[in-house]
């Protein structure tokens, strides 16, 4: 940890353990993730705002990963095996632990689309559990019966790589196809969807995909996102403009890791 010290200012940068949302519970056995409940993290430095700031991180979409790579403490662990809600809640630590808890941004009123100016606590956001049991302990596997065709479909979890791996899938095809070649909803389930009725043939899988019951593919979606961890990003509010009561979902704007600079 000599990289997080300075002698000369009598300086080390604080290092703090925080929850992973799935507990490591359906990371492989050879992942570092594997059963880990917490996860040290350092806090934000200057080092860190390069990495925001890189334009070639942006161009690429993987901003948040290499912040959280640089500040995940066990630099052998693979961040691309994340999952999706454990990486948000880790980019969530990470921004508390750099510009503090406090979060100001806009959120629209329901009743009279009257916009707020809010300040939310993050520190309060509730973490997210696990929401179902995998069909086997230390896998990333899941199974559903789907209510309309009644096929029983086991998919994973979307992780750091596969999300990377769809959107270069999807920018090929928008080179090759054009842009009516782009469908996220079938290209995400294509990923995730492991086998339907025992058959692991991803060409099969994607046939039945492309003609899968509409009913059905949002029973699927719903469900996926109901039982993934992470954190609950739902807030309330009152809105200044008629008082009413508001629920919705904490909007992430360039304010989240640039927050207004206080004096």
């Amino acid at each position: 940890m000599d990289n997080l010290k300075s002698e000369t200012f009598n300086w080390e940068v604080p290092v703090e353990s925080v929850p992973l949302p799935s507990k490591g519970l359906i990371y492989k056995e050879d992942s570092w993730f594997h059963m880990k409940e917490m996860i040290d993290i350092k806090s934000m430095t200057a080092n860190e705002e390069d990495i925001l700031a890189s334009q070639a991180y942006m161009k690429r979409g993987v901003t948040i990963d290499e912040l959280i790579k640089s500040c995940i403490m066990n630099k052998s662990a693979n961040i691309k095996e994340l999952l999706i809600g454990d990486k948000n809640a880790l980019a969530m630590a990470i921004r508390i632990t750099g510009y503090g808890s406090s979060y100001p941004c806009e959120v629209y009123c329901v009743h009279c689309q009257h916009k707020n100016n809010k300040t939310f606590d993050l520190s309060s956001l509730p973490i997210k559990s696990l929401g179902a049991e995998p069909v086997q302990s230390g896998t990333n596997e899941f199974s559903y019966t789907l209510p309309v065709s009644k096929k029983v479909v086991n998919f994973k979890m979307l992780t750091i790589q596969d999300a990377s791996d769809i959107q270069q899938n999807m920018s090929s095809k928008k080179s090759l196809l054009g842009e009516m070649s782009i469908g996220t909803i079938t290209a995400s389930l294509e990923s995730q969807v492991t086998s339907i009725d025992g058959v692991s043939d991803k060409s099969k899988i994607r046939k039945f995909i492309s003609i899968m019951p509409a009913f059905d593919s949002r029973s699927l979606r719903t469900f996926m996102k109901k039982i993934q961890p992470g954190i609950d990003m739902n807030v309330k509010f009152e809105c200044d403009n008629c008082n009413a009561s508001n629920q919705a979902i904490l909007p992430i704007n360039a304010n989240f890791f640039w927050p207004p600079a206080t004096v």
